[in-house]
């Protein structure tokens, strides 16, 4: 598979699983660097933590793909200055985050994730979420449906068999926004549970919980692959705001607006933040 202007459309299984192997391949890397007694962790200009790790699983995945699916530009949180009259051209590209939760990383919890997307017109069509520590893998595409993968046994992702009374909503270990602890206030009889990275949408799609409003901020590359598998389970992401679909590479920055994700098959009016 080649040609770029083709590949949302003639992605298959087999091509999502060599993904797969790709994500696999990055955590090995990852995993490398968790292993040693210690490791060094630098800043970025945003002061977002950067370690060995992030950029050992960044060049893993980039060569990879690369070699495996030829012309399709790559865009990684490592090597983010494309300038923006590059990548408007672009109809379809990747677009990674080598190691989603590098704060995760950094504590040692486990919670991080390997995530590979596949943009298409702005949708992320395709999407690749690995946690290596779990040793788990979610995966799906919109017109193929969606995936785990735990011990080498792969199960449909599918949401919740039975609608919960009291809705299980997932945020973050690292970030609480005041938007989003004043939102909780506000909900009802809800249950929480904090997990990091692009596991929390990947919950919603195996249907370990109900909802995931992001009211803080996010760059594009943290939830596409992770988007990507929970719309192909069924499951919704849209703006906070305007309730439009959360779409990809629409405009010069890369940060996200608000946007509320939802499991499949759960459906519940939700409090807006502005009457608070």
């Amino acid at each position: 598979m080649t040609d770029n202007t083709t590949t949302a459309q003639t992605l298959t299984k087999q091509d999502l699983l060599q993904v797969v192997a790709i994500a696999k391949a990055a955590g090995d890397a990852i995993m490398t660097v968790y292993g040693q007694d210690d490791f060094s962790v630098s800043h970025k200009a945003d002061d977002s933590p950067v370690t060995a790790a992030d950029l050992a699983a960044h060049h893993v995945i980039v060569a990879a793909l690369a070699q495996q699916f030829v012309g399709i530009p790559i865009m990684s949180e490592e090597a983010a200055d494309i300038a923006w009259d590059v990548r408007r051209q672009w109809h379809t590209y990747w677009l990674i985050d080598p190691l989603d939760g590098t704060k995760e990383f950094i504590k040692r919890n486990g919670e991080f994730t390997v995530n590979i997307a596949l943009i298409h017109q702005g949708v992320a069509v395709a999407g690749v979420v690995y946690a290596p520590v779990l040793d788990t893998y979610y995966y799906g595409a919109k017109h193929l449906g969606a995936w785990r993968q735990q011990a080498g046994q792969e199960s449909p992702l599918l949401g919740a068999k039975t609608p919960r009374e009291i809705p299980i909503i997932v945020g973050s270990r690292s970030h609480l926004s005041p938007d989003m602890a004043q939102y909780l206030q506000q909900f009802g009889e809800h249950d929480i549970l904090s997990i990091g990275s692009s596991l929390k949408f990947c919950m919603l799609a195996e249907g370990s919980a109900d909802l995931y409003p992001r009211l803080g901020p996010t760059s594009e590359w943290d939830t596409a692959a992770a988007q990507a598998v929970l719309e192909s389970a069924g499951g919704t992401v849209v703006c906070y705001d305007s309730g439009e679909p959360l779409t990809y590479n629409q405009k010069s920055d890369i940060l996200n607006p608000y946007f509320i994700a939802t499991a499949p098959g759960w459906v519940k009016q939700q409090p807006s933040i502005d009457a608070y």
